[in-house]
């Protein structure tokens, strides 16, 4: 600012200076390293992230880390990185089941059973593999048998190169809202199952994945269970999207349905599209779609677009989008939200 005569106000000097002087210096991100053989910071991920704060990194050496995870709401901004690149190389691995008693007598329910929970919004998780290890046939005393690898609910979440690995309830991704926010990026990764195993209520697009139906020994045209499972709230019109995937199977011919529309309350209408993925043979190609409980599959918000593979046709069981609707079904609609996020490019 100039004074009349031409020459810089004392005032606005002295102001601005003193802004600069006194203004708190930002903080830099720390990175916290993880190494099960104790050559790094700390000896489980669990202890990293207790010590990160909001927009630090944790990265994890090589190794199998036997643990329960939880990144609770305060460390926004947090990323989780395997240390080598390879997913296979870093493993986080537990075996809760539903089911399975707590040391206090209780259960652990669905939720609670997850290996890996990360509620914290802005989140990224890269180049580790998630999985959980129980298996029905080890615990038959067990009639609660959802077993769940990671359980993602925070907002502008990306799973990128991650191998998520469970049977029943594999990854639930879950709009502790029903109708708030939450969207969830899955790219590049591998993620398998075999009952219901991606589920939950918040906005998840699966992109480039490879999908992995795990063979529970039915036969040919017998049933070995269903690859997804949303309780989308009625008042969204995003859901689940599967695009660019590959989706493969050891199993029978004729075992899996795409889906069934969990309806755990009443405004639950489930929404999924597959689209330009491939589907294997295990896929009931008549009628791939199923009803949950008594609540029938018509009245979800199911629908395909340009699958190929052995387990994709058309047919009256099988809707399809038209050319104009699924320009509006694609990775970047579903996770703009209010705010633009395009994770996608």
């Amino acid at each position: 600012m100039l004074t009349a005569a031409g020459t810089t106000s004392t005032t606005a000097t002295t102001t601005a200076t003193a802004a600069l002087t006194t203004a708190a210096p930002a903080l830099a991100a720390t990175t916290r390293t993880v190494a099960a053989d104790g050559s790094a910071q700390y000896r489980t991920v669990q202890a990293a992230v207790d010590a990160s704060a909001a927009g630090d990194t944790v990265s994890i050496a090589k190794g199998t880390y036997r643990e329960v995870l939880n990144v609770p709401t305060a460390k926004t901004g947090l990323t989780i990185t395997g240390a080598t690149g390879n997913a296979e190389d870093v493993v986080i691995t537990y075996d809760n089941a539903s089911g399975t008693r707590k040391p206090d007598g209780t259960t652990y329910g669905t939720r609670g059973s997850a290996t890996a929970t990360f509620a914290a919004n802005n989140l990224t998780v890269t180049g580790v593999t998630l999985q959980n290890t129980w298996l029905r046939a080890e615990h038959p005393e067990i009639t609660d048998t959802q077993a769940v690898a990671v359980t993602a609910q925070g907002d502008r979440q990306l799973f990128r190169n991650v191998r998520i690995i469970g049977h029943q309830d594999t990854l639930l991704t879950y709009a502790p809202n029903a109708t708030g926010q939450y969207r969830q990026y899955f790219r590049n990764s591998f993620i398998s199952g075999d009952v219901d195993f991606l589920f939950g209520n918040a906005t998840a697009v699966f992109d480039r994945v490879n999908i992995t139906l795990r063979d529970r020994g039915a036969a040919a045209g017998g049933n070995n269970g269903y690859l997804a499972a949303p309780n989308t709230s009625s008042a969204k019109k995003y859901g689940m999207l599967i695009t660019g995937s590959t989706i493969s199977s050891p199993a029978q011919a004729n075992t899996f349905s795409l889906g069934r529309p969990w309806h755990p309350t009443d405004d639950a209408v489930g929404q999924l599209v597959i689209r330009n993925t491939a589907l294997p043979a295990a896929i009931r190609v008549a009628a791939p779609w199923t009803d949950f409980g008594t609540f029938p599959w018509r009245s979800a918000r199911f629908h395909e677009y340009a699958n190929t593979g052995p387990g994709a046709t058309v047919n009256a069981n099988r809707p399809q989008l038209t050319a104009a609707q699924a320009g509006e079904y694609t990775a970047a609609a579903y996770l703009a939200g209010t705010d633009g996020w395009n994770p996608t490019g």
